[in-house]
């Protein structure tokens, strides 16, 4: 490669990254990254400390290295110098891991048989287990029941388990629970953790490469099968007749299926009623949004888990204002640190209510199918009485499929329900919309902006 100028390099890192992480998070995590040198295949840059160092590599170690592989090429490795002391510039060199390390692409003969067969990868985060599952009453029933899965895998009534709740209340985490479980007691069984999203692109891409056998093939091989946010099924009939199949295969050869979902299985809109049954077949369990103490008590673990010391009354503070999900409590806690950290500054209310107040709405107050309309109206500079016509014109189509892709992000509705709600139009309709809008932002750059635009005049709705 020509280009040796680290500067130049890191640059171009940071507009692949800039497109890939929310405006916040890079501005917060890349843009104080300082690139030192490029020498020997290896870009080192400067971090300011050890806890955005491993920050850093446990929360966007693919995204980084994908970045690497893109910009600089094959065998790339990053190295971080990490500043421990301001006053005298003192500064420890920190390898990246082996995940962050770009692979040198090896040549097989085709003809030698490659063997033995590697082990699968089960692809579940080590982090989400049992123990960092914090147990409150909102999620009682559901834990019960994951560890007596992870206990006894398709050896109970429990088969499937039906994960279901809101966004950020813990699905994931139970399920990557259950799997790291069963890993530890049964290890020569074979787990994987797979979302719904990549499911489909994988059968996608089986198709089109005429291995629909072979990914059927591989998919009846596991032992314990764990699918995260199902609802995306919705509307892909192919991707659910293959799912059905491999379903039945599984459970009639007592395998373990574990699926999580943001919905119950009965309020699915555009999934095949045979798939639903099967959903039913064995357990439902729902984890409700975290009460308060839950959410101290989820603070407070998460606090001692990184080694940090919070004031009781900023947990308290936090807890009591940043009601729904678990992640965005997770989330306060690390923009604290970083604040903390970056700016030298000590944790305190004060400083608790200025990220709480930039990062979720303290009024907490709901969003309805009706501020969704006005707001994109407005937005669109067209009159909210025509989103509900029949009219074609591509600003009016456009807006309609904005506010239906607004509704079913930050509602409880169904499709069927949104789509009464906006124009009076069948379910098929917002599922199209949906998936219209989704594809849109993710080709194009401007276009995402403007959806932003709209998400945060939302939130600043009287």
């Amino acid at each position: 490669m020509s280009e040796i100028n680290h500067v130049g390099l890191w640059n171009r890192c940071l507009e692949v990254i800039r497109d890939n992480v929310p405006e916040q998070a890079y501005k917060t995590w890349f843009l104080p990254i300082t690139p030192l040198k490029y020498e020997d295949k290896t870009l080192v840059v400067q971090v300011p400390s050890q806890f955005f160092y491993e920050y850093l590599e446990d929360k966007y170690v693919d995204l980084l290295r994908k970045t690497l592989y893109k910009i600089i090429g094959e065998g790339t490795r990053l190295m971080y110098n990490i500043m421990v002391d301001k006053s005298s510039r003192k500064t420890v060199d920190y390898e990246s891991t082996q995940r962050t390390i770009i692979p040198q692409k090896t040549v097989v003969d085709k003809v030698i048989p490659q063997v033995p067969v590697p082990e699968l990868d089960p692809h579940l985060n080590p982090e989400y287990n049992f123990e960092t599952f914090i147990e409150g009453y909102s999620n009682k029933l559901s834990r019960s029941v994951a560890e007596a899965v992870a206990l006894n895998p398709a050896k109970t009534i429990f088969n499937p388990l039906f994960l279901y709740g809101a966004s950020g209340v813990g699905k994931t985490h139970l399920a990557n629970a259950i799997g790291t479980k069963i890993k530890e007691l049964y290890p020569e069984k074979r787990v994987l953790y797979v979302s719904a999203h990549l499911f489909q692109v994988q059968y996608t891409d089986s198709v089109r490469n005429n291995t629909t056998n072979d990914f059927i093939n591989f998919y009846q091989t596991i032992d314990v099968l764990i699918i995260d946010d199902i609802q995306e099924f919705a509307g892909v009939t192919k991707t659910q007749n293959t799912f059905f199949h491999i379903f039945n295969h599984l459970h009639q050869n007592g395998k373990q299926l574990i699926l999580t979902s943001d919905r119950a299985p009965v309020l699915l809109q555009g999934m095949e009623e045979r798939l639903i049954t099967r959903f039913k077949w064995g357990m439902v369990a729902e984890l409700e949004k975290p009460t308060v103490e839950l959410r101290k008590n989820i603070l407070k673990n998460k606090i001692h888990r990184d080694g940090l010391q919070f004031p009781q009354e900023v947990i308290d503070y936090i807890a009591e204002n940043v009601g729904d999900s678990v992640r965005d409590l997770e989330g306060i806690v690390i923009s604290i640190m970083a604040h903390s950290t970056i700016y030298n500054k000590e944790i305190d209310l004060e400083l608790a209510q200025r990220i709480v107040r930039k990062v979720v709405n303290s009024e907490n107050k709901s969003v309805t199918v009706d501020d969704i309309i006005n707001v994109v109206c407005k937005h669109f500079g067209i009159d909210t009485a025509v989103i509900h016509t029949k009219s074609r014109k591509r600003e009016v189509v456009q807006a309609r499929q904005v506010a239906m892709y607004l509704a079913k992000n930050h509602t409880d509705f169904s499709t069927a329900k949104i789509g009464s709600l906006i124009g009076q139009k069948d379910h098929a309709t917002v599922l199209h919309a949906c998936k219209t809008i989704k594809e849109l932002k993710e080709v194009d750059k401007t276009f995402r902006a403007e959806i932003d635009d709209i998400q945060s005049a939302l939130k600043k709705r009287n």
